[in-house]
């Protein structure tokens, strides 16, 4: 069916059918586009997913959809059934079907897209994004403004992981296969990308590019290049924190890090 995508329309039954049950197992939580493997540390995608969801945009029309004062013009429903999933949404909430949502989770207004997954027990808060095939793990916090960015195309390309109990501050931008490690505090205002450096800020050495180590606190930055038209500064992520496994900041004394190092809280 991948093959022969570009001939794809409503018309063909048949694929619309094999289609809406993938998508269906990406909205039940029974599939998921990408997970971390636990022998290997490497974040797997499951391509056929991905391509289920393209297919999606060829195999559906356009739908008028109107609620109250508002109208809608869109290929793809929204997800239903909140309260029987343990999920609270506010008004002003939306997660698209092929989405999926752990008990638990709260939604403040805020946009969750096809073929994200949210864990258990997380907070997606007020005007946050996560976008199509985000993976976000049980008990994280996105705070106000983060923007989770989206992978869709090729299908093999790593969407982006935040990994179980992280925190990533208000305004936040991690995109394009970014990876936070579990128990991570990404502080207010990073920006986070493949290409990004993450820097040891005890020894000044490079640790990874776009992946914040688990259990630590990581701030932005910037470093000092040259370039044949000047000095400039560049972004880079700093980790400013180790945390012992397991160890979790409350509130207080996360600001506090935060402020001992000039960041923002």
């Amino acid at each position: 069916m991948w093959d022969r995508r570009s001939d794809l329309s409503p018309a063909d039954t048949d694929a619309v059918a094999v289609v809406t049950e993938a998508i269906e197992l990406l909205d039940t939580g029974q599939a998921r586009v990408a997970e971390v493997d636990l022998a290997t540390d490497e974040v797997v995608v499951h391509e056929w997913l991905k391509k289920s969801i393209l297919m999606l945009f060829a195999l559906r029309g356009m739908e008028t959809v109107e609620l109250g004062p508002f109208e809608y013009a869109d290929k793809l429903p929204l997800k239903h059934g909140f309260a029987e999933a343990g999920v609270r949404a506010v008004p002003g909430a939306s997660a698209r079907w092929g989405s999926f949502l752990g008990r638990g989770v709260v939604l403040m207004p805020s946009y969750v897209n096809i073929g994200a997954w949210v864990g258990a027990g997380s907070m997606v808060d007020t005007w946050a994004t996560v976008a199509s095939c985000a993976q976000i793990g049980e008990r994280v916090h996105l705070a106000g403004g983060v923007g989770i960015g989206g992978v869709l195309e090729p299908p093999n390309a790593v969407p982006v992981v935040v990994e179980d109990d992280a925190f990533v501050g208000s305004r936040c931008m991690v995109t394009g296969g970014a990876r936070i490690g579990k128990g991570s505090v990404l502080g207010a205002g990073s920006f986070l990308a493949p290409s990004i450096p993450v820097i040891d800020a005890e020894t000044g050495e490079e640790i990874s590019r776009g992946v914040v180590p688990p259990w630590c606190v990581a701030i932005r930055a910037s470093r000092r290049r040259e370039y044949p038209g000047g000095e400039f500064f560049v972004p880079c992520v700093l980790v400013i924190k180790r945390l012992g496994e397991g160890e979790r900041h409350d509130k207080a004394q996360l600001t506090q890090v935060l402020r001992d190092h000039g960041a923002s809280t």
